[in-house]
């Protein structure tokens, strides 16, 4: 059983590591591309914008801005060489100073320019999220921490962040807007299609705390907040029934994986044996593999 947690724990550090090649090889956006990621207002949400990502490697995670006549509050931050232009795509509705950085977790996706950032305003994230980017020696880990729950207050607006528990990463943050109904859940939550018109599935990054026994727990907490209106790590805006969705094609995921197991289905078997077809997730042999680890080692 440790040569399979080793070979499947270096296959998923493996996978990151392409990851993270990929984004510093990512190619040129086509016009028709750029047209797609600039920022936009929420619907029916007043002073809330998304700068939208699809994907890891070309776009980024999705962006929440919220304006408010004291300053910005963003939510995530994209890739290391992002600040220049989120600054001008924020520029295009205020001058306000931006206040606070909130991270929803630690891939350079999501908090790549956390650096740039950090002279003019507060970066915030979950402990875990920290202690992530510290190990993997990322540039800006988070200059505050907190531990279950925080908030910001800009005027009337407060943005709370919520930790619910492991799923993609171990320090999965769920960023809340309770005046409008809104939730940003980094990466716990994706949908659709990449800019190159693949399909997005869950990763579970457990060389970053990620479990996919825990993650669809964690949603439990995430739908305890009063919300209809959600922006995913990656894809277009949401509703509470989507993240329903997710949860439970994830749940049957687990559930068929873990029969098979039971079963007596091997490791090199399970890519083969298990069906995913009806959940339009076309996930990769070792993240599969990766997962069994985690299932058959509980």
């Amino acid at each position: 059983m440790l040569n399979k947690l080793i070979v499947g724990g270096l296959l998923v550090a493996s996978l990151v590591a392409v990851s993270v090649l990929s984004a510093q090889q990512r190619p040129a956006l086509t016009a028709e591309q750029e047209a797609r990621l600039q920022i936009q207002p929420v619907p029916g949400k007043p002073g809330l914008f998304i700068i939208p990502g699809f994907d890891g490697n070309m776009s980024g995670g999705n962006m929440a801005v919220r304006v408010t006549d004291e300053g910005v509050i963003l939510v995530d931050n994209k890739f290391a060489d992002s600040f220049a232009g989120i600054m001008q795509q924020v520029r295009k509705l205020t001058d306000a100073p931006i206040r606070y950085v909130l991270n929803t977790h630690s891939h350079f996706d999501h908090a790549g320019s956390n650096a740039d950032f950090m002279p003019a305003a507060q970066v915030i994230g979950h402990e875990n999220a920290r202690a992530n980017m510290l190990r993997n020696g990322d540039a800006g880990p988070p200059s505050v921490t907190y531990d279950g729950r925080t908030a910001v207050f800009m005027g009337d607006a407060e943005v709370q962040a919520h930790y619910f528990g492991r799923g993609h990463t171990s320090g999965d943050s769920v960023v809340y807007f309770p005046d409008l109904r809104t939730v940003h859940t980094g990466d716990l939550v994706l949908w659709g299609d990449r800019m190159d018109g693949t399909t997005l599935t869950p990763f579970i990054d457990y060389a970053n705390g990620g479990s996919a026994l825990a993650w669809t727990t964690t949603l439990d907490g995430l739908l305890t907040l009063d919300f209809d209106t959600v922006i995913p790590g990656h894809g277009p805006l949401l509703t509470r029934a989507d993240v329903l969705e997710f949860q439970d094609k994830f749940s049957r995921m687990m559930m068929r994986m873990t029969r098979l197991i039971d079963a007596g289905t091997s490791r090199d078997a399970i890519v083969t044996a298990i069906d995913l077809t009806d959940l339009n997730w076309p996930m990769a042999p070792e993240r599969l593999q990766a997962i069994y680890d985690e299932i058959y080692s509980r």
